[in-house]
């Protein structure tokens, strides 16, 4: 390939090659921009949006408008977008990955195809790892939004939403000072949801808008809803929101029933059982396997001869989950206790997320593990991939420093090309081999002594490392050496930006977790910039970036290398690696270990082996290989279940917004099920009057369906735990899947219309009429739930259990009866 690509160039040198002519063009405008005044900005942004509505589409128009953002930003920001800059909005427009080095400037360059799209008027959603990114680049970039007439919103997790509020015009000059790595509040004024996706542009997480989707496909009634529709998203670090986190699907939840006192049984169970004795941990899966000894034991401390006959499934569930918790999350790696909750810390970039449950009760697991309040479990009411939720964009686009290394995964999974950006100045950072000890303890010896060394010629120092956990170990090996230094890790996150900030200052020693404050630039002297201090930095060699140990997927370690070097500015980077560090550990460095015993080599001797370094690349490209299988494997049961779900949710649309030809379809379906159902339904429409009659019809049908999927999803969990059993048959699981999954769902969608007309039968005549002013949207409170009290349907399908007796008296379990 390599061969060939010398030759005939590649993707990426074929597309730069042919965005020399648009560059060109965008130039030509540069000098006749220069004599606009200010007002005249907004004014060429209505002529943009009239001549696209005459016909003429955004490519037309493309070089321009590109031409006008590069000046709006230049009189803003004092920031002129280089050509190299050019080629990368043009990338992103095209809907491609630009691969732009750390330091080169992608939040500048996301304004381009952002204004462009958005003359559209159909909304431009950009897509940041965390709501800080979020936060801090609407007020840095909307400033030059606002000056061309754009407004911009902000999502926030926790319901909190903002638009750019340009009024505060006398704190421009301190936003321009300290913007970068600080959000000046003032710059935000607090707006509904709805608001901010109605903004020209919306800055948001990833789980904002794909939790904002499934939220607005719970909604009873169109003023719940908050999107207004899937146009055009560029995605900031693309590599860590669609590949990183592609894996775990958002689950939008409700609390189920509560099972405290099981999880404190098993917990106790749990730390009895001995590891490779009781049970068996898999680390490269996460998974943990019961001996036969171990299940007796278990068995004879709940007091039963067999878990499995006598107990069933649930009993076996929450053994493996108790144990799992034990065995395989590790508290400060995999979460923190703070307040007197567990708080899950994100794997890839070490923040926490409040707010974000493991599934499966293995977040009830570790809460009786560490002995805080265990929270009720939860049913799933709606769940999608990353995925499938970008797939719905009309055009998606992204931006990160390292992509190349998972350009086919980009491709099979989401159709998008890697264009890989040029730099705008050489890289002339120094990239030194790893160096590889014994043991970990030799390891953290020797970074303790080579970071004294740089701090002593005022060197700056970042140390990458991959938990919180290691973090503190490697403080105190540096407290010895009396190197001072800063923590940065999930603890104090909220400060990690100006922290990060500052890490390029002479001198300073900053120890971070994987990628925490990524996204804010580490410029050399500190930030403000200090020429003399600049230059001092410069002449000591730039930042050093010291890597404690080698991430499962290369771009990771790539990522934290790229943090020096920005800007053709001087660098070095070097990993510290042990045999005893997970990577080496998990994947066979015993024949290596064994190797470096015999030569009688001391623990915190260093060797450089190119044998030991295709080792540690090899077993990165297994595990990176291993994770592409797995989240090709969610997708492809996503895949099944996004069928069903579009279905269900095109169907709640229509309800929701009243459709009376959908309401009419739906009855005259219902008229074929019973043969005095026509009867029924003209009775109760003649009682009611027609209209009061179609909105109730409505309301029921979407509280059945939110019911009835709800029961769904549950049932298709199940199902998939359990047909990879059927592997041992010689048969395909993702096959008996859509086969077994297909059949449920229609037998779903009869379910919905014979409780539909069930519900009809029933409406309550007197209670609709008492109940005509209140407010139907008003969170799910529908009158039905009042009007259904005589038969108690309405609150069973959302509380009585699938097993229990229904509660309309029949003596039939409720599966068999109105739970159908």
């Amino acid at each position: 390939m390599g061969f060939f690509s010398k030759i005939f160039g590649n993707t990426s040198s074929g597309f730069v090659k042919n965005a020399k002519e648009i560059i060109l063009k965008i130039n030509s405008f540069e000098e006749s921009l220069l004599s606009f005044q200010n007002e005249d900005f907004p004014r060429k942004t209505m002529e943009f949006k009239e001549r696209l509505e005459n016909g003429e589409s955004l490519e037309d128009i493309l070089p321009e408008a590109f031409a006008l953002v590069r000046e709006a930003s230049r009189r803003n920001l004092g920031e002129r977008h280089y050509d190299v800059q050019l080629v990368g909005g043009l990338a992103l427009h095209k809907g491609k990955i630009a691969e732009m080095k750390t330091g080169e400037g992608k939040t500048l360059v996301a304004t381009l195809p952002a204004y462009l799209n958005a003359l559209a008027g159909k909304g431009v959603h950009i897509v940041t790892v965390n709501d800080y990114l979020a936060r801090r680049d609407a007020v840095l970039m909307g400033q030059v939004y606002n000056f061309l007439g754009l407004t911009v919103g902000i999502i926030n997790s926790q319901n909190v939403s903002y638009l750019y509020d340009a009024s505060h015009t006398e704190l421009d000059q301190d936003r321009d000072g300290i913007g970068e790595f600080k959000i000046v509040y003032e710059f935000l004024k607090p707006c509904s949801r709805r608001d901010a996706y109605n903004a020209d542009i919306t800055y948001g997480t990833n789980h904002e808008y794909g939790f904002d989707y499934l939220r607005d496909n719970l909604a009873t009634s169109t003023n719940g809803l908050v999107q207004r529709g899937h146009f055009f998203a560029i995605v900031d670090e693309v590599d860590s929101i669609l590949i990183d986190e592609a894996r775990t699907p958002l689950i939008i939840s409700s609390p189920s029933e509560n099972s405290e006192d099981f999880y404190i049984q098993f917990c106790e169970i749990a730390k009895k059982l001995k590891k490779e004795k009781d049970y068996n941990v898999d680390e490269k899966l996460r998974a943990i396997s019961l001996t036969d000894e171990g299940i007796t034991k278990a068995e004879k401390l709940l007091g039963i001869q067999n878990i499995y006959t006598e107990k069933g499934i649930k009993y076996v569930h929450h053994l493996e989950t108790a144990v799992k918790a034990q065995a395989i999350f590790e508290k400060d790696k995999d979460y923190v206790v703070k307040d007197g909750e567990v708080i899950i810390v994100d794997p890839f970039t070490g923040r926490l997320q409040p707010g974000r449950r493991w599934s499966e009760g293995i977040h009830q697991a570790i809460e009786a593990k560490e002995g805080v309040k265990i929270e009720k479990e939860t049913r799933s009411s709606g769940s999608i991939t990353f995925q499938n939720y970008f797939r719905f964009y009309k055009t998606l686009s992204g931006m990160t420093g390292t992509a190349e290394t998972s350009a086919e995964e980009f491709l099979k999974v989401y159709g998008l090309d890697v264009i890989v950006i040029p730099t705008n100045r050489p890289v002339s950072r120094i990239d030194r081999p790893d160096i590889i000890f014994q043991t970990e303890k030799g390891k953290l010896q020797a970074i303790a002594r080579k970071v004294k060394e740089l701090n002593i010629k005022g060197q700056p120092v970042l140390i990458g490392t991959i938990s919180i956990e290691k973090n503190e170990l490697l403080s105190v090996y540096l407290k010895q050496q009396g190197v001072p230094h800063v923590i940065l890790n999930a603890k104090n996150h909220e400060k990690e930006g100006e922290i990060i900030a500052q890490a390029g200052k002479r001198g300073a020693v900053t120890i971070a977790t994987n990628m925490a404050g990524r996204g804010i630039d580490i410029k050399l002297g500190g930030n403000p910039m200090v020429k003399e201090e600049y230059d001092f930095v410069k002449n000591a060699g730039g930042l050093f970036v010291l890597g404690t140990e080698r991430h499962e997927a290369r771009r990771i370690d790539n990522q934290l290398r790229g943090r020096s070097g920005r800007q053709g500015d001087p660098g070095e980077t070097q990993f510290f690696v042990s045999l005893e560090d997970d990577l080496m550990r998990i994947f066979g460095a015993d024949r290596i270990k064994n190797m470096m015993g015999k030569f009688g080599i001391p623990e915190d001797h260093p060797i450089e082996s190119r044998f030991i370094g295709r080792a540690l690349e090899n077993a990165q490209e297994k595990i990176e290989g291993f994770h592409f299988d797995s989240r090709k494997h969610t997708l492809e049961y996503d895949d099944v279940m996004n069928h069903q779900r579009q279905a269900v949710y095109a169907r709640r649309q229509k309800m929701m917004q009243a459709d009376k030809t959908e309401i009419e379809g739906l009855l005259n379906t219902l008229i074929t099920l019973k043969e005095n159902a026509g009867e029924i339904i003209e009775n109760k429409k003649k009682k009611l009057g027609e209209e009061s009659f179609m909105e109730t019809v409505r309301r029921i049908s979407l509280y059945i369906t939110d019911a009835l999927w709800m029961e769904h999803l549950e049932d298709m969990d199940y199902l998939r735990s359990s047909v990879n059993l059927r592997a041992y048959g010689q048969r395909e699981p993702i096959v008996e899947y859509k086969k077994e999954g297909l059949f449920m769902f229609k037998q779903m969608e009869e379910n919905f219309k014979m409780q539909t007309l069930s519900l009809i039968e029933t409406i309550n005549v007197e209670n609709i009429e008492n109940n005509k002013s209140a407010d139907i949207s008003a969170d799910n409170q529908i009158i039905l739930e009042n009007n259904h009290v005589e038969s108690g349907e309405f609150e069973e399908v959302k509380d009585t259990g699938r097993n229990d007796l229904c509660p309309c008296g029949s003596g039939k379990k409720f599966k068999k009866c109105h739970g159908k």
